[in-house]
């Protein structure tokens, strides 16, 4: 399906046509024209499918056939502050064809950051992008009136779910108008998501794109390793220079501040990016990291939902995420637009069950890779037994051997 099928308003079809918008993403084609018909939409669909475009493209066309001025039309939810600027990038870039506007509300600035974003809204918008916290913040100070919001999309929900935002989702509905669209995306259907679909949407449409197979440029590779080991393994695997973009992911905020240290200390060109920098940090951090001027980043999950940059050569998974869904986000963020990319997991011993239901969701066994030469053997794979605190069974792929870092078979 191309995109002309979709019979945008045309300002809104020329405009992506000049941007070289030509096919549609399954998501899209699916999509689209729920949206389109104003129906209620659950849709299951997880980063890098499009789904982005799948619901501004036919917010935007319904927009377009508005008067200006007209009040806040649609209410976008995201998890983060980092997802909420990039949708509203991606809003600016097709809103600019037919004159709509947008306004991202998230927490983390400083005061001049808050007054500007009040400002903003005084001024109005089309569509306002928000965190949930910041968001409720404005409306306990009736600074913002949604009564006249007709679109309401939850971006990620089951993120917002994971980070705690049940109850504040609730209670932003409760500002908005009975009579609305709900387009509720995700990248998972746990039960807690299909009791918060349940309860606000009516009668919606659904729409599953598959999720649960990495991107087939992606080469995934894993040690069994102790934990002691992981730093210096770390540094052994970046000696590869054909690894120039690097995000290693980390289970916990701790880890994450540990881990910057030793590689800083090690003389590695890196930043943690964590929830104890304000916002000016972070966003210098990813300006850094998006313009290559920093070669590694050391993060939490929330970067795994949170950052769409191209050119990412090598992921590290520190730790071994704990659900499997969430590998399959921490790998993709490399080999995205048809690039290629390498995924290195940690394994510990305690770790072992967690890595078994990820090769159970993928469907395919994990190379383990040798250790290098002089390593201690790590652990034995055994996914199937109780893990134990020892971590010192030798394993068919334990150190000793010739080094064989990153070889395709």
């Amino acid at each position: 399906m191309t995109f002309d099928d979709f019979k945008f308003h045309p300002d809104l079809a020329d405009g992506l046509y000049s941007m070289g918008f030509r096919n549609a993403t399954p998501i899209q084609e699916q999509a689209i024209p729920i949206i389109l018909a104003h129906k209620d939409l659950i849709a299951c669909a997880q980063t890098g499918t499009g789904k982005t475009a799948a619901y501004l493209l036919p917010i935007l066309d319904k927009i377009s056939d508005k008067p200006l001025g007209s009040g806040v039309d649609t209410l976008i939810l995201a998890p983060t502050r980092e997802l909420a600027q990039q949708i509203d990038q991606q809003f600016e870039g097709f809103g600019y064809f037919v004159q709509a506007s947008s306004i991202a509300i998230y927490g983390g600035g400083d005061g001049a950051a808050w007054e500007k974003q009040k400002k903003a809204l005084k001024e109005g918008a089309d569509v306002i992008i928000a965190t949930p916290g910041r968001l409720i913040s404005l409306l306990a100070m009736g600074d913002l009136d949604l009564k006249g919001v007709k679109h309401l999309i939850l971006d990620e929900a089951d993120r917002m779910l994971d980070m705690g935002f049940y109850d504040d989702l609730i209670k932003i509905i409760s500002y908005l108008p009975t009579e609305r669209q709900t387009i509720l995306f995700s990248a998972t259907m746990a039960p807690k998501m299909r009791q918060l679909a349940n309860t606000i949407l009516k009668d919606p449409e659904q729409v599953n794109i598959s999720i649960s197979k990495p991107a087939e440029g992606i080469l995934q590779q894993a040690y069994m390793v102790n934990d002691p080991q992981k730093t210096a393994l770390i540094l052994e695997v970046l000696k590869d220079e054909r690894f120039q973009s690097i995000i290693i992911f980390c289970s916990t905020k701790d880890n994450v501040k540990r881990l910057g240290q030793e590689l800083r200390k090690a003389g590695l060109p890196v930043k943690a990016f964590h929830s104890d920098l304000d916002q000016s940090e972070r966003e210098e951090i990813m300006r850094e990291f998006k313009a290559k001027k920093l070669k590694v980043l050391v993060g939490t999950d929330v970067l795994s939902r949170g950052i769409d940059v191209e050119g990412i050569s090598l992921v590290i998974n520190y730790d071994a995420p704990p659900d499997p869904e969430d590998y399959i986000h921490r790998i993709g963020r490399t080999a995205r637009a048809e690039t290629t990319g390498t995924a290195i997991t940690f394994i510990n011993d305690k770790d072992q069950q967690k890595f078994g239901r990820i090769e159970a969701l993928i469907g395919k066994d994990i190379p383990k890779l040798p250790l290098p030469e002089g390593y201690p053997a790590g652990p034995e794979y055994n996914p199937n037994k109780r893990s134990s605190s020892g971590g010192g069974h030798r394993s068919g792929g334990g150190g000793g051997g010739k080094k064989t870092f990153f070889k395709k078979k």
